[in-house]
């Protein structure tokens, strides 16, 4: 009996974990965010390595609205080692308004997680996002490489918010 109650308190603290919308103090969304121009493909330029994006080269992200109101997220890489695409399909609902760049995506059911753009350009051609807690991290673009000022601008944002660049790898966008 105390196993299982052990259990679903484990269970209902990490789901209420993984859904926190609450942002790390030096995480903040842009501000006059407009969604149908955020809307369309973008490549995966760099990333903090992750488990579900582990060993992805030629990744994608693509957005277009849902009829209810959301985001319809496809994100798509692949998979060398099983020579193979990998898609993800997933939906994305604003947290704090639609002018604000923080919304909350699920790829897993009732599951979601928190996608915070932090820096986007003026005319929507590079992003950066994180989750709430900085522990993920992404730099996307319209296109599948990037001039070196966009980079060192990257760069320079990261460390000043003291991301674990560690593990942050760049994306071969290169076809196989």
């Amino acid at each position: 009996m105390h196993f299982i109650r052990f259990t679903i308190v484990i269970s209902l603290s990490l789901l209420f974990c993984a859904c926190s919308t609450t942002l790390a103090s030096d995480v903040v969304p842009v501000s006059h965010f407009k969604a149908d121009r955020y809307l369309g493909q973008w490549y995966e330029i760099a990333r903090i390595e992750n488990r579900f994006e582990k060993g992805m080269t030629q990744v994608t992200a693509n957005y277009s609205k849902r009829e209810d109101g959301g985001i319809k997220v496809v994100n798509k890489g692949y998979k060398a080692d099983k020579q193979k695409w990998k898609v993800a399909n997933g939906k994305a609902y604003f947290v704090d308004g639609e002018d604000k760049g923080h919304l909350k995506v699920s790829f897993f059911g009732p599951i979601y997680g928190p996608y915070v753009v932090f820096e986007l350009d003026d005319n929507y051609q590079y992003s950066f996002v994180t989750n709430h807690n900085k522990k993920y991290l992404w730099l996307l673009s319209r296109t599948p490489t990037i001039p070196n000022h966009v980079k060192s601008n990257f760069m320079n944002k990261i460390n000043a918010m003291d991301f674990d660049t560690e593990d942050l790898i760049w994306v071969d966008q290169s076809p196989n």
